[in-house]
């Protein structure tokens, strides 16, 4: 699927970047054009596989606008043009899509991004999805707040929302930063091997996946996510059976990016790996078993031919919105959202003072 990248805020741009050097390496061309976007110039001066586009300088001079998502959003308002216009010639005509990358919990990301997703649906014919990357349980109660009200506005104005939790795809005990690291390069080989299924392939294979199978999924809307997993694989292909039966259920049930989301309107499977060692038999049965385990009617399946010895599935999930997980997180965000109601309801204690008919000393 060949794709446009747009990467807004701080952890926006890192995606893209990432997400943009995976595809060069692997040669696979998937990645048309990439540009990352944001309120924070040192920010912007760290990516040197993108284009950068800095917004807001008339207002915080490149200092970021410290987690304000409201004053996010009306950054790139006002400087929405300047976007389009850098997006000039990234857009290619061969784009079956584009991506607006956006960590939801900032604030030049969860403010901005819905803003370019929304006139971009405007200018394109193409769909246009958002890549949203959803704050952990750990992260701060302005994080949580700022990620629901953008999730809300984000969903309503893409094609469909691809979410990642930053509690799936890291390691137990990292710091916080190095979790960080961790997700990005886990976000950019999946997705990226997403993108370039029916793109660049080693060989042939009998049922390959090509860009229609991910736009059909992902035509439910909402919000999707997306699993993957590997294993060793045999040579032979008739002993593989089981192997693609158990990298597609660790896929859907211990490796997707929304954890705990096994429900959807729709779904794709995609058995990654030398043809030789692609069982048709395990894919087949492990698509009639992803089917189940959805309750979708929708399950699309193939393969992606690639140099390996090892065995890989991608899941993904369109239309996941029902999931407990997004129930979970929404309701937190709630919470974190009336706490800061709470806090901003507090008096100040100099105002006891000010009425007391006492002369200051200066």
């Amino acid at each position: 699927m060949k794709v446009a990248l747009i990467g807004v805020g701080q952890a926006g741009g890192k995606v893209t970047e990432r997400l943009t050097r995976f595809d060069a390496e692997m040669g696979f061309g998937a990645v048309q054009g990439a540009l990352a976007v944001n309120s924070a110039e040192p920010d912007l001066q760290s990516l040197e596989y993108v284009d950068t586009q800095l917004i807001g300088a008339d207002r915080v001079n490149g200092h970021g606008v410290g987690g304000d998502n409201e004053l996010g959003t009306e950054i790139m308002q006002a400087d929405i043009q300047q976007v389009m216009n850098a997006l000039d010639g990234r857009v290619t005509s061969e784009a079956e899509g584009i991506f607006v990358v956006a960590g939801l919990g900032g604030g030049t990301g969860s403010g901005g991004a819905p803003v370019v997703v929304h006139h971009l649906q405007q200018i394109y014919d193409i769909p246009v999805y958002a890549l949203g990357v959803l704050p952990g349980r750990n992260e701060g109660a302005l994080y949580q707040a700022n990620a629901g009200r953008s999730l809300k506005t984000i969903v309503r104005e893409a094609d469909a929302t691809l979410l990642v939790d930053n509690d799936a795809w890291h390691e137990q005990g990292e710091s916080v930063e190095g979790a960080f690291e961790t997700i990005n390069e886990r976000i950019a080989k999946r997705v990226g091997l997403l993108f370039a299924s029916g793109e660049a392939v080693e060989g042939v294979g009998e049922s390959v996946v090509d860009s229609s199978e991910v736009i059909n999924t992902l035509r439910a809307g909402g919000i999707a996510a997306l699993g993957y997993a590997t294993e060793v694989a045999s040579e032979d292909s008739a002993e593989n059976v089981n192997t693609a039966m158990s990298v597609s259920r660790q896929a859907l049930l211990t490796g997707t990016s929304l954890p705990d989301a096994t429900t959807a309107d729709s779904a794709l499977l995609v058995v990654a790996g030398e043809p030789d060692r692609i069982p048709r038999k395990g894919v087949e049965r492990a698509r009639r078993w992803l089917e189940d385990e959805t309750g979708s009617m929708q399950v699309r399946g193939g393969d992606f031919p690639l140099e390996s010895d090892r065995l890989g599935a991608l899941v993904l999930l369109g239309g996941a919105e029902r999931s407990d997980r997004i129930q979970e997180f929404m309701e937190r965000a709630r919470e974190a959202k009336k706490a800061q109601e709470r806090e901003a309801e507090k008096t100040d204690p100099a105002e006891q003072f000010a009425d007391d008919q006492l002369e200051d000393l200066f």
